[in-house]
């Protein structure tokens, strides 16, 4: 099969610029100051179980091995390329603080703002703007690392991050983020 040939410009140049964008974004968080935004490593399926308890790991969907592989893997990288992690607030759900635990070990602590709200739409407004606010005042030569769900950060930055995919954000002077790049791990 014969692809055309603006398919395959548009193909690649897509692939060398996720490369670029990984690039910098390691770079940045290394130079401090930012904040890496995560989506919890690999659980499979969408969701919770009808009869989730925030309190009861078994009632939730949580990471595979192949997702605390995952998790691991993250802070492998972070730990390899010398990026200075102060602060690791995850999403109370266990697939969250699971990967947070694996990647960064005792830093992880819960935070509610973090939590999903897939079966409670009506909470995004005002999640999203605590979590907006913990962004905008970090203000430190450290990383900050979140580590959510797929709906907050959507909501957050309009990107629908794989599991386990990390945003760099970078703060603007006075107010606002801007993404530096992605990185899949």
């Amino acid at each position: 099969m014969r692809w055309p040939v603006g398919l395959v410009i548009i193909m690649l140049t897509g692939w060398a610029n996720a490369a670029w964008a990984s690039d910098e974004a390691w770079q940045a968080l290394q130079q401090g100051g930012t904040v890496a935004l995560f989506r919890h490593a690999r659980a499979p399926g969408t969701g919770d179980p009808a009869n989730f308890r925030l309190d009861d790991c078994s009632t939730q969907r949580n990471l595979s091995d192949e997702g605390r592989q995952q998790a691991q893997r993250i802070g492998d990288q972070f730990r390899t390329r010398s990026v200075p992690v102060e602060r690791v607030l995850s999403s109370r759900w266990c697939r969250a603080l699971e990967t947070a635990r694996l990647a960064f070990g005792g830093l992880a602590q819960p935070s509610a703002p973090l939590d999903s709200f897939f079966s409670g739409r009506e909470q995004e407004p005002a999640q999203t703007q605590a979590v907006r606010r913990i962004i905008e005042e970090w203000r430190s030569t450290g990383v900050l690392v979140l580590v959510t769900h797929q709906v907050n950060i959507t909501a957050l930055t309009g990107i629908f991050p794989s599991e386990g995919e990390m945003l760099v954000l970078r703060l603007r002077a006075g107010s606002g983020f801007d993404i530096v790049g992605r990185a899949g791990l």
